[in-house]
């Protein structure tokens, strides 16, 4: 039984060949440490991080490389802006699709930082007021910070439209982009973005444990490790200098490699072809869906915008049996449970279920989308 993966919005796979090659090239040829030497191995793999920090900044509209931060994956990235931009008693407004990397450590910062919190609640498919953000806003609002889309629900917020409210009264955006960074056209200065978090090893197919953040070039955040960075080494202080002042310890080289490639073939797909793709199969997969008995389909309606997944509930079955049964009896893996958003499924009425998810990629193929609606067909009847 060939299997069929369909859990994308965790995890990207596969990957395009050209990520793994290039880390074995890496790995077997080279084994110093970046920007710890003056050697000819720590110099190439100094210049493999430029090289992957400049793909990321021809993707993402980013006019410095300088000004991304390589670390471990979106979750760092949303630490670090968080905890290094917030101060006591400033005011963040955020949503209630976050995923438990915006809201956890928003909720840390309440409780030991001093911070005031703000929930944005979204309609039932997950869309967000406008008009309910801008009424939130006060005198000491500093950081408005949200997905770009639901991982749960697949809706997209209008981040253009979020940074206009937050420049009008000189607040501060932060995104996530987890569930869009490589499918998504994103172009931080174009939208208005201050800080943009992303994993590697989503839609821009590198491996896992790695990932950024960008950070506009008049921001300052504390760092969240002190340590060694290769440069300044006589300070006593964490170096001022970008990126090394976010990047304590020894970097991912290899992975940088790895992310390197991928979003070498984002970009020479383009993402305007990698959205068409995945949209069509997610439009295929959610007609298909809303066309089996006792099936309900999250998030918005048939025909609106939404990122690469969708998620749904079987009536009568326990989605964690849902998802077991496809995997064992038809070698389809998708994803069960809460996925890291309570609030969301609060926001679906699903918070007593959780949900089964299927999500897309580049290598996904139609035939694959039609073998999962005939396994559910099947499981519907039987």
């Amino acid at each position: 039984m060939e299997p069929i993966y369909l859990d994308w919005a965790a995890s990207s796979w596969p990957k395009p060949p050209a990520v793994t090659q290039a880390m074995v090239h890496f790995l077997e040829g080279n084994g110093a440490n970046p920007g710890r030497g003056g050697h000819r191995q720590a110099m190439e793999a100094s210049r493999a991080l430029y090289g992957c920090r400049l793909e990321l900044a021809r993707l993402l509209g980013v006019a410095r490389p300088t000004d991304i931060a390589l670390l471990s994956g979106a979750t760092e990235a949303l630490n670090l802006a968080l905890k290094g931009f917030l101060k006591p008693g400033d005011h963040v407004i955020t949503t209630e699709l976050e995923h438990n990397s915006v809201r956890r450590p928003l909720e840390w910062l309440k409780e030991h930082g001093g911070i005031e919190l703000t929930y944005i609640p979204a309609g039932h498919h997950g869309k967000l007021e406008l008009t309910r953000l801008a009424e939130a806003f006060k005198l000491n609002t500093a950081l408005v910070a949200c997905s770009h889309a639901s991982n749960l629900l697949g809706s997209v917020l209008p981040i253009a439209d979020i940074a206009a409210l937050c420049r009008r009264r000189g607040v501060r955006l932060l995104v996530d982009a987890a569930q869009t960074a490589g499918s998504f056209s994103i172009d931080v200065e174009a939208m208005g973005i201050d800080m943009l978090a992303f994993p590697g090893h989503k839609g821009l197919l590198g491996p896992q444990g790695t990932g950024g953040l960008y950070l506009a070039p008049d921001l300052e955040l504390e760092p969240l490790l002190q340590g060694g960075t290769g440069s300044n080494s006589e300070e006593i202080r964490q170096p001022s200098v970008r990126p090394e002042r976010y990047e304590a310890g020894t970097r991912n080289t290899p992975g940088a490699v790895g992310l390197r490639e991928g979003v070498r073939h984002v970009r020479e797909t383009t993402t305007e072809a990698v959205r068409r793709h995945e949209q069509a199969l997610v439009d295929r997969l959610h007609a298909g869906l809303l066309e089996l008995p006792g099936v309900r389909c999250l998030g918005p309606a048939p025909g609106e915008e939404r990122a690469a997944l969708v998620s749904f509930v079987l009536e009568g079955e326990d989605p964690a049996v849902t998802a077991f049964r496809l995997d064992r009896e038809y070698g389809i893996a998708v994803r069960a449970g809460y996925h890291c958003s309570p609030l969301g499924h609060r926001t679906a009425g699903t918070e007593a279920t959780g949900a089964v998810r299927a999500s897309v990629g580049y290598a996904t193929t139609a035939e694959q989308i039609d073998t999962l609606l005939a396994a559910l067909h099947e499981m519907r009847q039987g």
